[in-house]
């Protein structure tokens, strides 16, 4: 796979997760709940949950701004090249490790402790993971300047 494939696949994905993140803020903040294929997972219940909020702001509201900030980094400051090409590889690198890992323990407070799970967010953790990946092997097979 070439160096451009890797760019490309990671900006569809994080359009994904703007999309899955922009919905899980619309069903917190209009308290909609969630389309759920054949009634697979419990949107609601973790949606409602204690944990979807931190200091009143929606969890997913943080999520969508890491996809948008990722966006940036990697459609508008990345094609300049040079040390704006190296930095957005860093964000994003940075972006996607730390997201990952809190994504990791969201899942665990779904499985362990709300005791259900919501599919659009599993869909972000795993959108971020591959984000992950791609960041860590593009920043593998890039040389360092």
């Amino acid at each position: 796979m070439k160096s451009q494939t890797y760019w490309f696949s990671s900006l569809v994905l994080a359009f994904l997760g703007v999309l899955d993140t922009a919905y899980l803020t619309w069903l917190k903040l209009t308290r909609n709940e969630a389309f759920c294929l054949g009634g697979i997972g419990d949107c609601a219940k973790v949606n409602s949950s204690p944990y979807s909020e931190f200091m009143g702001v929606p969890i997913a509201l943080f999520g969508l701004l890491t996809y948008l900030t990722l966006l940036v980094l990697l459609g508008w400051m990345e094609p300049r090249g040079g040390d704006w090409a190296q930095w957005a590889r860093y964000g994003v690198f940075g972006l996607t490790f730390f997201g990952t890992l809190y994504s990791a323990y969201l899942t665990y407070l779904e499985l362990a402790v709300i005791h259900a799970v919501c599919p659009f967010c599993v869909l972000s953790a795993l959108l971020l993971l591959f984000l992950l990946i791609l960041a860590i092997i593009r920043l593998l097979s890039v040389p360092q300047e």
